[in-house]
């Protein structure tokens, strides 16, 4: 076959991100990358920083992963890098992500990447309400260079249309998925988890899994889990404290255990590649975020049969229904947080009932596949030829 009768290559999407790492973000888009028909479009991650072995969950082969290597602050060579990069890959498209992803649009319309979809999956750490006049007159300038926004929660798509100014047709929500045969309810008794003597007979485990950043306000449900113990004098005998991440507020949440004389009652074990298993230990799954996109933890404790206990933030309230899959709560508030959990402890059946509905609405809502086909109708609606108008 001579070259101009070769069929064209499959059409490539660059995917532009912070830096690849254990995340929401980073984790819904591999679960896409999966899920996403390998006939229909190739991709590339390109990551303004770096990327960690997190990359290894990439199912589909020929995923290009490259780091620009951005330093902290203002680093003005890499948007060259940047630059270089996109005329190096020729995308039929680029979908940026975040605040700190919004640049690569300009340098993508200057490369002549001629499809443009840029994502929020939540706010900066620095802006976590969306009031930042700097950031917002930063989006209101590259808006008119994006084709398409998705937005992963009811409240950042109304944000983006109400105080961006981004046009309604422009906007799609798109739920983060997850995988419902991973996460699933326990079978049985749970699996043997932690330190020796962790796990005790009849123990009542509580559980979170995130980034132990301050956005994510772990210190608030250490803080929930020492007065469920000192002031509404539920047995230290049974109660214990799971939290599943690593970052710079993990060693707070252990002084202030260790300082309660609690700290032989939590663990901490930082980052983990057994998730599924440790979720099935537990009874109850706390969200203490002060700030919240899509929470791809929330939905994997759905899935796995718990009850949800979490801040009435962000996405929060469009996946827990307080008082029918689990309690929402104020952030910041652990007087509030530990009452809610003691509802759960005095009442074993309602963790179940919760669970169970959470478990039902993940099944009939969430699902990877309905994930994927909703990003490909948005990837093949910019890509569709211009058809002309009529009449």
């Amino acid at each position: 076959m001579s070259p101009d009768n070769e069929p064209p290559a499959t059409p490539l999407i660059v995917h532009l991100i912070h830096r690849l790492d254990v995340g929401g973000l980073e984790n819904g888009l591999i679960n896409l990358i999966n899920h996403l028909p390998p006939d229909r479009y190739r991709h590339a991650i390109v990551c303004l920083r770096d990327y960690s072995d997190y990359h290894l969950r990439i199912q589909r082969p020929g995923v290009e992963i490259i780091s620009i290597n951005k330093r902290e602050g203002k680093d003005w060579a890499h948007y060259l890098r940047l630059f270089q990069t996109l005329k190096r890959l020729r995308p039929l498209m680029i979908h940026t992500r975040n605040l700190s992803g919004i640049e690569g649009q300009l340098l993508a319309a200057v490369a002549g990447v001629r499809l443009r979809v840029h994502g929020e999956h939540g706010r900066d750490i620095n802006d976590l309400h969306g009031l930042s006049r700097k950031y917002r007159l930063l989006r209101k300038l590259l808006r008119p260079l994006i084709g398409h926004f998705i937005a992963v929660s009811k409240d950042l798509e109304t944000w983006l249309i109400g105080t961006i100014g981004a046009r309604p047709q422009r906007v799609t929500h798109i739920c983060n998925g997850v995988d419902s045969l991973q996460f699933h309810p326990r079978l049985g008794p749970p699996a043997a988890i932690g330190p020796d003597g962790f796990l005790c007979e009849d123990a009542f485990v509580i559980g979170s899994v995130g980034r132990m950043a301050e956005v994510k306000d772990h210190l608030t449900l250490a803080q929930a889990f020492i007065l469920l113990i000192a002031e509404h004098a539920l047995p230290r005998d049974r109660l214990r404290l799971l939290i599943a991440g690593d970052g710079p507020c993990r060693q707070a949440c252990l002084d202030l255990l260790r300082q309660a004389g609690m700290d032989e009652l939590a663990w901490l074990p930082g980052n983990r590649d057994d998730i599924p298993q440790l979720m099935r230990a537990m009874d109850v799954f706390v969200q203490p975020s002060l700030a919240e996109g899509m929470s791809n933890t929330i939905l994997e404790a759905m899935a796995t049969g718990l009850p949800v206990v979490a801040t009435a933030v962000g996405g929060n309230p469009d996946l827990v229904r307080g008082g029918w899959t689990g309690t929402l709560v104020p952030p910041s508030s652990p007087a509030v947080l530990a009452d809610a959990l003691n509802d759960y402890y005095q009442l074993p059946a309602l963790a179940v009932s919760h669970g169970q509905r959470g478990r039902r609405r993940v099944l009939a809502e969430y699902s990877l596949n309905a994930m994927a086909d909703a990003y490909l109708a948005v990837y093949d609606a910019l890509a569709a030829p211009t058809r002309p108008m009529k009449g």
